[in-house]
């Protein structure tokens, strides 16, 4: 509830329920530091001469992230909003939506663009989604998603596109000091050593704390732009206050709940994962942050109830980046245990410093009530994969994840239902996922070069042929000898079909809901690889 400092109520929410054992926190960002913290950072930038550029995840955190990218915008265009902003509003703008928005509704408006131009030559040059388009950093709330964006621009020194389609050095911009901090000690400890060598370099392994319910995940239901001024008040149905917050007009109010059987799952879950790996664990728990105490309280006498603390520890996830970095350099394991918004971070950030990709990485997601999730890394990067592939009918995306995932559900299939033949097709999933990888039949970057659609034939065909030769499974060896031949004896004619139909723009019938039969021709555009496999 919120309670106006005169003495009006609002109710933000009602019927939350909370049951006993939950780990319930509450904070807000005040809009008046964010916007002196956005402005602050906009003179630096120019100061320093280097790139702008705002890194949060609108996608995950769907409710404050497009707020705060929105007051990004008001801050960067300040100017205007002062002079404009009835103006603007009445012709729709919602700073919230993004730059690229806010054009297009004042296109027809030449003083407000001259404002706007007088504006952008005063300020620092911005980081770009795509230079040779103008699309910038602050042009789409979801375009410039921190997991996939801020391991990028480290693994490139610092740098990042400007507008005059080069690299420069940037400032990355992260409200946000719960996760930024792992950033800046991951940028601290590459200045001082260097990149890492993939050829030697250990692996990371995240264990999440994932939520019951998926939209605990961003706390949307719980998150508030506050409207006056006032205390957030929240109340158990007892009476009691369980938190209340002094705010003002637009501050960010939000709550997150952390219910107790997922955490001792995820505390469990760790503690077989360390077991079954004999390596390196840290909880990137940080006991200086409320909740993080709150979880630790839990963390704690579960490890020593079952001996195992001394293989645990507890660090900030500042202090756990470093620790892990200089593991992995020395090429052991370490696995991190954390919330699931940074394992979510955490699964982009190593793999993307080793290797530039996410892609090829997996994660592997016990349900409670024994099912599993098996899901791959890089969705930050499918937007600018999609525009590709609708103008030029190339599609760099790389499936090798979603390939391992196929095999650990084969393999989860054949555990959980004692499927031999779900084993079979498996272990014929690894041989032909590193086949891929051995030939390097992993898609190119640019149109006329090789792209998804050719790895996924070379993936069909290492994996029929793998199931051919295998001893396990005759009859399945003899299904499949057949298409491995035919697969092989076609090379040259699937090849050539698939790259005939690159270099034009294609139609996919829309982006969230594309056209199915659209869709499928151009996916599936060699009639040969369509017969055999049909």
């Amino acid at each position: 509830m919120l309670v106006g400092d005169d003495g009006s109520e609002t109710v933000l929410k009602e019927g939350v329920k909370l049951d006993a054992g939950t780990v319930v926190d509450a904070t807000f960002m005040s809009a008046k530091a964010l916007d002196a913290f956005l402005a602050e950072q906009i003179e630096e930038t120019k100061k320093d001469g280097t790139l702008f550029s705002l890194h949060m995840k609108a996608t995950m955190m769907k409710v404050s992230d497009p707020i705060i990218f929105g007051h990004a915008v008001k801050t960067w265009l300040k100017p205007v909003f002062d002079k404009y902003g009835d103006e603007m509003k009445a012709a729709g703008v919602n700073p919230n939506s993004g730059l690229g928005d806010l054009l297009e509704r004042v296109k027809d408006k030449p003083e407000i663009l001259a404002a706007i131009e007088e504006v952008r030559e005063q300020r620092p040059p911005m980081y770009m989604v795509n230079s040779s388009k103008g699309i910038t950093n602050l042009h789409v709330p979801s375009d410039v998603i921190i997991d996939a964006s801020m391991p990028a621009v480290i693994r490139d020194g610092g740098k990042g596109w400007g507008p005059d389609d080069a690299q420069h050095d940037t400032n990355c911009v992260i409200p946000d000091n719960s996760y930024a901090p792992v950033y800046d000690e991951t940028v601290k400890y590459f200045q001082e050593t260097g990149k890492l060598d993939p050829t030697t370099s250990g692996t990371v392994q995240n264990v999440g704390l994932m939520a019951q319910k998926a939209e605990e995940y961003g706390s949307h239901p719980t998150t508030f732009e506050i409207p006056a001024k006032g205390t957030v008040k929240m109340i158990a149905a007892n009476g009691d206050v369980l938190h209340e917050h002094a705010v003002e007009p637009g501050d960010i109010w939000r709550s997150a709940t952390a219910k107790q059987r997922p955490i001792e799952d995820w505390v469990q879950l760790a503690i077989d994962r360390q077991a079954a790996e004999g390596c390196q664990a840290i909880f990137w728990l940080d006991e200086n942050r409320a909740h993080d105490a709150e979880l630790i309280k839990y963390v704690k006498p579960i490890l020593e109830a079952k001996g195992v603390a001394d293989k645990f520890e507890i660090l900030s996830p500042a202090k756990a980046t470093r620790k892990t970095l200089e593991t992995i350099r020395k090429g052991e394991n370490s696995i991190a245990i954390s919330g699931n918004v940074l394992r979510d971070y955490l699964t982009d950030l190593f793999p993307i410093l080793e290797l530039g990709t996410s892609a090829k990485m997996l994660s592997i997601v016990k349900l409670m009530n024994g099912g599993g999730l098996f899901e791959t890394g890089a969705g930050g990067s499918a937007p600018k994969h999609v525009q590709q592939l609708v103008e030029e009918n190339h599609l760099r995306w790389d499936s090798l994840g979603e390939f391992c995932a196929l095999g650990e559900s084969f393999k989860f299939l054949a555990d959980q239902k004692d499927n031999a033949k779900a084993r079979v097709l498996g272990k014929a999933v690894e041989v032909a996922t590193q086949g891929v990888l051995d030939n390097d039949r992993s898609p190119s970057r640019k149109v006329g070069q090789p792209d998804n659609r050719d790895s996924h034939y070379w993936f069909a065909r290492y994996w029929a042929e793998a199931l051919a030769a295998q001893s396990d499974d005759a009859e399945i060896a003899a299904y499949f000898a057949p298409i491995a031949e035919k697969l092989a004896a076609n090379e040259d004619k699937i090849v050539g079909e698939l790259a005939a139909v690159q270099g034009s723009p294609v139609d996919l019938g829309g982006y969230y809901h594309g056209d199915e039969a659209k869709t499928l021709s151009v996916m599936r555009p060699s009639a040969t690889l369509n017969g055999i496999l049909g």
